[in-house]
């Protein structure tokens, strides 16, 4: 049975995130507001779990789940290997409209996808989210949307196109842009922008002077 909360009253709210969470915990799927656009998301750590997000939206292994924290301390658990600048762009844009792509702790039991070693990892700006976060741990979070479909700014839009493949929606209106996230690569010799987003290149430069634009860029990605 699909669950949805009106988050935007305090009661629902809280009911709405202890079911989340229970349902994130038995493996199902949640659809969550971020301060991009809405979210899907699974445990991380349950391969069943992500294996079920990638279905729903009509997704390929070809490309993984990004991972969602509720700090930036939760980033060492993680990833490894992460370059200073990585610190100085947490500190600048994290919570916020920032992904970084980083090795993954080698130790991690998980399946995001073909990764090839790497995970994606964003701390986002919405109070909902992080609230959610706290409580569940790191979630593989996409957009909720089916694959080649607009991103949904609203939990109806969400709930249209993915309906009952997910056990609880939350729904805190409308996000504040449709802008997905800037993705930039921290795992090779030069710091490379794989999606210009929220937070553009020149701005990121003030950290990466070195960053190049993925359509600029002709070297090999391992």
């Amino acid at each position: 049975m699909i669950r949805r909360y009106d988050c935007s009253d305090t009661s629902q709210r809280e009911a709405g995130l202890h079911q989340a969470a229970a349902s994130v915990e038995r493996g199902e799927l949640v659809v969550l507001p971020t301060d991009t656009v809405y979210g899907l998301g699974a445990d991380a750590f349950n391969t069943d779990a992500v294996a079920r997000l990638l279905r729903a939206k009509g997704r390929g292994r070809h490309m993984p789940s990004p991972v969602l924290i509720a700090s930036a301390d939760a980033v060492h658990d993680l990833v490894t290997g992460l370059p200073e600048q990585a610190y100085a762009l947490m500190d600048a844009f994290w919570p916020g409209a920032l992904t970084l792509v980083a090795t993954h702790q080698p130790t991690l039991n998980w399946d995001l996808g073909d990764t090839h070693g790497t995970v994606a990892v964003r701390m986002p700006a919405h109070p909902l989210a992080l609230d959610l976060l706290a409580r569940t741990g790191p979630m593989a979070v996409s957009s909720a949307n089916l694959t080649g479909h607009p991103s949904p700014q609203d939990c109806d839009a969400a709930q249209q196109m993915l309906g009952d493949s997910v056990a609880v929606y939350l729904d805190d209106g409308p996000t504040p842009a449709a802008v997905p996230s800037s993705i930039v690569d921290l795992t090779g010799e030069t710091s490379l922008l794989r999606r210009a987003g929220a937070i553009g290149a020149e701005e990121l430069r003030r950290f990466l002077p070195d960053l190049v634009e993925a359509n600029q860029y002709s070297g090999h990605r391992s």
